[in-house]
């Protein structure tokens, strides 16, 4: 197999910067994947959060590029993207966690983020039902932060893709790169060599150094209508428990670090649940699964070229945000290798800050 460009990984972000290289007049893209087909991997399993609401300048910045494309989503590729901003509500039980949250905000607040706005515990429970934790007193609240559909994101960059004549081969797996001095000259794969011209990886947990993956868990009630879908997620910002309402089911997600084995973990969701949630605390569990999220040293994304390889350019790491910052990540990751520049600065993101 040959290609100009050959793509590993065709979970979201693959597929993603495979689109917008397409789109951006690239003709000759081939993007490999180990499992058999679209979505086997950590985009199926996520739950689907969108937020704008960071502490730092360039994950508010990546999170408004691609809020705008998500809100063009259906008309670019034909597909509901599944955004509905019904926002995010991070809670404060204390005045550090509150600080915390103001001092975010300023910084969303010059990014632009101008609707994002500190609520009273009065306001917190009016926008949030769920809560029934008397110890809350305030929190951050952003209306246009909410959900999407991973999947349906995955198959509307998939279908306008392959419409732009981007390849896909399933079932091979990248096992090297194989090089000649600064240069990537092919790929070496489970089904064979394959050669280009520029190499990127988007493989996500399976990404290699310095990424490691993070095993995450995910508990979803049985069907109930104690909460409806507009339901913000609801966020304690003290340990991260948090849920949201997705196809007439609560998810609970709680992020334990470190991380303690699957009964001891849905114990503490649920202990979490009843002291903080009591509408939910004779709920039934009907489903729990878990995915990994691709975790670089310091919890940001790696994106764009190697500091190893003049040719080969990286999208790994997003540490829990690969989803969300997808359709800013194909777009950025494109114009990169297209036009020598992007829309902003991601120097913030940059490979070579773990060199040397």
């Amino acid at each position: 197999m040959q290609a100009e460009v050959v793509i590993a990984g065709a979970g979201v972000v693959g597929v993603s910067i495979a689109y917008h290289l397409a789109r951006r007049g690239v003709r000759d893209v081939l993007v490999l994947e180990r499992a058999t087909d679209f979505g086997a991997g950590s985009t199926a399993k996520a739950t689907g959060g969108f937020r704008a609401q960071f502490d730092n300048e360039i994950e508010v910045r990546m999170s408004l590029l691609a809020r705008e494309k998500l809100r063009a989503f259906a008309e670019e590729t034909g597909v509901d993207s599944g955004y509905r901003p019904h926002g995010y509500l991070f809670l404060a039980c204390n005045d550090a966690e509150l600080t915390m949250l103001r001092n975010a905000q300023r910084v969303q607040h010059a990014c632009g983020l101008a609707e994002a706005r500190m609520v009273d515990a009065d306001e917190a429970r009016a926008l949030s039902p769920a809560i029934g934790d008397a110890s809350v007193i305030g929190g951050a609240f952003c209306p246009t932060d909410g959900f999407l559909r991973p999947l349906n994101v995955l198959r509307g960059y998939a279908e306008a893709a392959r419409r732009l004549g981007v390849r896909f081969a399933f079932d091979v797996e990248l096992r090297d790169w194989r090089t000649n001095g600064a240069r990537v000259v092919a790929a070496e794969t489970s089904q064979g060599v394959v050669h280009g011209n520029v190499f990127i990886n988007a493989r996500g947990a399976w990404a290699g150094a310095p990424v490691v993956p993070l095993r995450r868990n995910v508990a979803a009630t049985v069907p109930t209508d104690v909460f409806d879908e507009s339901l913000p997620m609801t966020i304690w910002s003290g340990d991260w428990f948090h849920l949201r309402v997705r196809d007439g089911r609560v998810l609970l997600l709680w992020p334990d670090d470190p991380p303690v084995d699957d009964d001891a973990w849905l114990a503490a969701v649920l202990r979490k649940t009843r002291e903080r949630v009591p509408r939910l605390a004779n709920i039934a569990i009907g489903e729990r699964w878990s995915g990994l999220y691709e975790m670089s040293p310091d919890e940001h994304a790696l994106l764009g070229r190697s500091a190893d390889f003049e040719n080969l350019y990286v999208a790994i790491g997003s540490s829990g945000h690969g989803v969300m910052h997808a359709p800013a990540t194909g777009q950025l990751l494109a114009e990169l290798i297209v036009d020598g520049a992007t829309s902003f600065d991601i120097t913030a993101l940059s490979p070579s800050r773990f060199t040397g």
